[in-house]
């Protein structure tokens, strides 16, 4: 009997399960979770942990993804590729590229398995495309009886639609069936802005561009704006050494430095956030798309995420501003600003709403908690929703309450795993136990 110690990135969660597990087929997962249910213990697959939530955790069986990692077709004329659970994001796109495909829009790490990402309903950033859930064609899922059943929109639609982001409660995924599009080049235009311009012309940027997103630096009037949209070309990506000085020096090992430093000193966050913002310059360059979505961190922080409603986007904005001069709040990390079109799975964040998503950060050896708590309660007040792999204290009373769909989820549940076989600590308190 295997026995380790399972840890996140940010290293704020870890389980000890019972047991460790590395299963090589859809069917070696099945007779795991019928093992599992046999001896009454619960079982979980992670991802590679880059959820800063309690999702993956178990005491139980431990499913390493690392042996399904296959690609089972790819089909370029219509687009459908299938890909095992444990494929890593990295690889997705490899192989997506070598034969002419891409996905429409990705989030910007590109660490994750396919599977942990698409259940915790990580989105990116897009005027037309959605995130991932919105590019799944279909799912192979084991029940907790240890049966193999598939679904999409026409096979299992209410299945499909609850278990895209269904945060391995439903099942463990162990296959997904991805609708792509042909690849295609991103022009990024990056640019330095003030909070005041990007708050005015915020609702001309996002209809301007494919993929808008943006920066503030507190304690700064500084914000870093960021548009791709899509070009037919030539290629022409940052020069090497300009590449590595902007995403591996100074956003990573000087960004780093700065933490360590901003940890120490306090007083040094606002300068140090107000040269950050100038630091990061105006580039444009043309890169393949998920070479343009996607970077490299490698610098340790916590995280929190909500999604509100678009139109809510400015006044939220301008309260969390308020809050740091009313409650002192000392933070070193950009809050991120995202923005996305409704999504039909039922517990997407954009679910049935064009969306706006707001990100905080701490690094990872500060203490959150006073920061967390109170962008929580401020966003809360405009119906956000939490992302279920970025840290909150929501509840599944709360939850019901912003998902239209919520009862149905549970409900589904409750008629998949009745025993909770899928069962943590997690998922207990944001669905219920």
């Amino acid at each position: 009997m295997s026995v380790e110690t399972w840890r996140n990135w940010a290293g704020n969660e870890r389980s000890v399960p019972a047991r460790v597990v590395t299963p090589r087929s859809t069917e070696e997962v099945a007779a795991a979770v019928r093992a599992a249910a046999a001896e009454g213990l619960a079982i979980r697959m992670p991802g590679t942990g880059h959820s800063f939530t309690g999702v993956a955790l178990t005491d139980g069986v431990m499913l390493r993804p690392s042996g399904l990692t296959g690609v089972r077709s790819i089909d370029t004329a219509t687009g459908l590729v299938t890909a095992e659970a444990g494929l890593p994001l990295w690889r997705l796109n490899q192989l997506l590229a070598e034969h002419g495909l891409a996905l429409a829009n990705m989030g910007d790490i590109q660490e994750q398995t396919i599977a942990g990402a698409s259940q915790t309903g990580t989105h990116g950033t897009g005027r037309d495309h959605a995130g991932l859930a919105s590019q799944i064609a279909g799912l192979e899922l084991v029940l907790a009886d240890g049966s193999v059943v598939t679904c999409s929109a026409t096979e299992r639609p209410e299945l499909f639609d609850a278990a895209r982001v269904g945060l391995g409660a439903l099942g463990v995924v162990t296959a997904i069936t991805w609708q792509t599009v042909p690849a295609f080049l991103l022009r990024a235009q990056e640019e330095p802005m003030a909070w005041d311009e990007v708050l005015g012309r915020v609702d001309e940027l996002e209809a301007a561009n494919e993929h808008f997103e943006f920066y503030w630096f507190p304690h700064s009037e500084g914000c870093l704006t960021k548009r791709n949209n899509r070009v037919e070309g030539p290629r022409d990506p940052l020069p090497k050494f300009k590449a590595w000085l902007d995403d591996e020096f100074i956003s990573n090992k000087v960004f780093g430095v700065a933490q360590g430093l901003t940890r120490r000193v306090p007083s040094t966050i606002g300068p140090i956030n107000g040269i950050s913002a100038k630091l990061l310059g105006a580039r444009t360059f043309t890169d393949t798309s998920h070479e343009v979505f996607t970077s490299s961190r490698t610098v340790r922080f916590k995280e929190q995420e909500y999604a509100i409603p678009r139109e809510h986007l400015v006044p939220a904005l301008r309260e969390i501003r308020a809050a740091f001069d009313r409650r002192g709040w000392r933070i070193s990390f950009p809050i991120e600003v995202r923005l996305l079109p409704a999504e039909d799975a039922w517990l997407s964040m954009a679910h049935e709403r064009h969306s706006a998503f707001i990100a905080i950060h701490v690094y990872h050896r500060n203490d959150h908690r006073a920061y967390f708590e109170g962008v929580e309660e401020i966003l809360t007040g405009f119906e956000g929703r939490p992302h279920w792999g970025k840290m909150h204290t929501r509840d599944a009373a709360y939850l019901q309450s912003v998902y239209p769909r919520f009862g149905d989820f549970t409900k589904l549940r409750d008629e998949l795993d009745p025993d909770r076989l899928f069962r943590n600590a997690y998922l207990n308190r944001v669905l219920g136990a």
